[in-house]
């Protein structure tokens, strides 16, 4: 059995300071082989953000696979933002660009769907370049297919139907097909502060996104939360934990098919 915690959108500088503490404590007992945290771990990108970001990673249990969103790069300066939009996440949580797991049942492979200025009005935006797509593809399609494939970018790839948010991806549609067509299992992200689970219309409908929820105090209707996934060789198991003032309680659930 494969157990993997995955948060997203902690905010630091706007996170919801119980339920992170909580998330921290059930995590560290929990006997996960991975904990992933898909962007967002900051408010505003300050330095001060990070370095409370970087002290909460500490105190979970390792390993930990990291990737920025698009509030880890600088709001307020504009200098770093335009020519080193994510330095400060490199120096204090680590590698912004790619990020990569290796373990006897699953890999694991993460993204920057974040930039820190586009030629759009909205920056908060996702793209995902067609190098990172193949580079993406060609590192998780070398894996043997018997391991779990995983993918982890801030953005959801596809849009979520009914979500509270977009992420219009530029490039992600075509991402999405790709990774499919590698038989990749799961793509993780976060970004739309909901939990999520469905299967890409692409292959053989057994490659499935994923979004977690927020820790932060910015809900969108949904409690702060964060999901717990479990894959032996039939199921993949997302249980969205949701936080209840004073404990996590489970919110909504997905089995999801494993490709055979």
């Amino acid at each position: 059995m494969i157990r993997i915690a995955h948060l997203s959108d902690i905010h630091f500088g706007g996170e919801n300071v119980a339920a992170v503490a909580a998330a921290a404590e059930l995590i560290s007992q929990g006997g996960f082989d991975l904990t992933i945290v898909s962007g967002d771990l900051t408010q505003f990108g300050a330095v001060g953000e990070f370095e409370a970001a970087a002290s909460w990673l500490k105190t979970l249990p390792g390993p930990l696979l990291v990737c920025p969103g698009n509030h880890d790069a600088p709001y307020l300066a504009w200098w770093e933002r335009f020519f080193a939009p994510f330095g400060r996440f490199e120096r204090l949580i680590g590698p912004a660009q790619t990020q990569t797991h290796v373990a006897d049942g699953f890999v694991v492979r993460g993204l920057n769907s974040a930039r820190g200025v586009q030629p759009r009005a909205n920056w908060s935006k996702g793209q995902v370049s067609r190098r990172q797509t193949r580079q993406a593809g060609d590192w998780l399609c070398s894996a043997p297919d018997a391991k779990l494939k995983i993918l982890v970018c801030h953005h959801p790839l596809t849009e979520m139907i009914g979500g509270p948010m977009t992420g219009r991806v530029w490039g992600g549609t075509a991402a999405a097909r790709a990774l499919a067509e590698c038989r990749v299992d799961l793509v993780l992200t976060g970004h739309i502060h909901a939990p999520f689970a469905w299967p890409y219309p692409f292959g053989d409908g057994k490659t499935y996104a994923v979004g977690a929820g927020t820790l932060s105090v910015r809900e969108r209707g949904v409690p702060a939360s964060f999901n717990i996934i479990e894959a032996d060789a039939q199921e993949i198991r997302v249980v969205a934990q949701a936080w209840e003032r004073s404990h996590y309680t489970p919110f909504r659930t997905w089995s999801l098919d494993r490709r055979r």
